[in-house]
Parts: structure tokens; C-alpha cells; sequence
């Protein structure tokens, strides 16, 4: 385990246009227990792999940026590192960034595991939905830092990759499992809301 103010990367993209929306900052992380046959990054999966780093220096690095108009947490997976994820983007948020967090687990797994957390004290809030206690338990994400990760996201896509269903007509996703989750949304009605797909396109800056 690193320390809560590092978090291991397998890299970063600062100018993506293919992990979300608009202009984005996508950061990978490593460490993936998944293994999901014909993953694209499969060099991420390894826990001990990539590089560790300051979250303070990388949330630095994004800001400085100043292209992108948001940030994308893939990986590896996201909520194998759910603390320091969900530290990088609550910092993203304060900058007035969104933040889209790619995920192999699916929401309702995640969000019943957020949910017992809470009832034992681990968190302060909970946020279930329907059949959601009846889920099995993840060994490998960190019950509290699943809760922090979900409500500092905006866009959840979760799911694992099935290449059987694999799509390049698929927008922002790679197998017609996965679902674009709008987590504010669907924390607040109880039920699983789908983001309104539309494309954002950055503007031209001021200086140009």
C-alpha cells in the first residue's frame, strides 16, 4: 500500500479525447484485479507495476493544464485505489472540473458496499439502491473510500470489459455491458440514471 497522499499510476493522458467528453485529463492508475480478457491496458494490472506519485504534484499538474475541461480515472481499476482516487477528485471538483471514474465493478455492488459501511460507522452517509444489500462483498476496495470515490464522480462507467460485446460504435465505452452512470443523479433518486449523452467541445482560450 502507498501512503493517502501518493497514489500508484500506470500513467496519464493530457489531452484525451477518447476517455469521456470534451477535452480531458486521464489518469490510469495501476493495480487491476479484474483481468478481463482483451483489456487495453493490460501492462496496468499488476499492483506492483507503475510508478508512485504525489497526489499533491498531479493535482498541480491538471490544474496548470488549463485545456482540459475535465478529468477521467481509469485504469487499472479506480476503486482498488478508492481513497486517493476520491481525493484527486474532490480536488478536480473544487477546480470546477467533472469527473468521469471508468470502473470494472458495477455501481450496485459498489453502492451496497458504501451502505454497510455506513451502517457500521464507517461512513457518514448512505446511498443504496433497490436489491443493493443483497450484493456480495469486494475484498479489494476499501468500503469508505468506495463512498468518497462515488460522490466525488459525476459520470460512472462501470462494468467489466466483455469483449464478446466489444463496439467501436459504443460512445465512451468499450462492451454494451457498461452503462454511463450520472451519480449525483441516481444517488439521489434511488435508482439507476443513465447520463444524457451529448458532446462538449472545448472553447477557444482567451489568449488566442
Amino acid at each position: 500500500m502507498t501512503p493517502l497522499d501518493t497514489i500508484r499510476l500506470y500513467g496519464t493522458a493530457p489531452d484525451s479525447i477518447v476517455d469521456g467528453p470534451g477535452l480531458r485529463f486521464a489518469v490510469f492508475v495501476q493495480g487491476c484485479t479484474h483481468g478481463c480478457p482483451g483489456c487495453h491496458n493490460p501492462d496496468s494490472q499488476p499492483a506492483c507495476g507503475g510508478a508512485v506519485r504525489r497526489i499533491d504534484e498531479l493535482a498541480a499538474e491538471i490544474e496548470a493544464n488549463g485545456l482540459a475541461q475535465g478529468v477521467t480515472i481509469s485504469g487499472g481499476e479506480p476503486f482498488e485505489q478508492a481513497v486517493a482516487c476520491a481525493e484527486l477528485a474532490r480536488r478536480m471538483r473544487a477546480l470546477g472540473l467533472n469527473v468521469w471514474t471508468y470502473t470494472g465493478y458495477r455501481y450496485e455492488d459498489l453502492a451496497a458496499l458504501a451502505n454497510r459501511a455506513a451502517a457500521t460507522g464507517a461512513v457518514c452517509a448512505a446511498h443504496d439502491t433497490p436489491a443493493a444489500s443483497a450484493r456480495p462483498s469486494l475484498p479489494s476496495v476499501d468500503p469508505s473510500g468506495a463512498e468518497a470515490l462515488l460522490a466525488a464522480t459525476d459520470v460512472l462507467v462501470d462494468g467489466p470489459f466483455v469483449q464478446a460485446l466489444h463496439s467501436f460504435e459504443l460512445p465512451w465505452r468499450g462492451s454494451s455491458n457498461q452503462r454511463l452512470i450520472d451519480v449525483p443523479a441516481t444517488r439521489t433518486s434511488g435508482r439507476i440514471v443513465l447520463w444524457d449523452t451529448h458532446e462538449d467541445f472545448p472553447e477557444k482560450p482567451a489568449s488566442w
